[in-house]
């Protein structure tokens, strides 16, 4: 499986609790794409979020951030790790 890191923008002001809640929707769903979602963090000042996934394409992370209603606006592979 890969990973990804995708991006989110235009969250200013999330909040701790929005942002459990948008992680449960996607791990609600993620075994549909074959995708997991490992971990995410916020900038709620800059309304940027982040997410780092394993899973079978970009495009499955795509569709389940898109059915958990918050489609993301990048989606880099993350082939190496230290």
């Amino acid at each position: 499986m890969a990973k990804f890191m995708d991006v989110h923008h235009d969250m200013v002001g999330i909040t701790a609790e929005q942002m459990q809640e948008a992680h449960q929707a996607d791990l609600a769903i993620e075994r549909d794409e074959g995708v997991h979602f490992e971990r995410a963090w916020a900038d709620p000042e800059s309304g940027t979020v982040y997410c780092l996934s394993e899973g079978p394409s970009k495009e499955a992370v795509l569709r389940v951030h898109e059915r958990a209603g918050h489609p993301t606006d990048e989606i880099h592979p993350v082939p190496l790790s230290v």
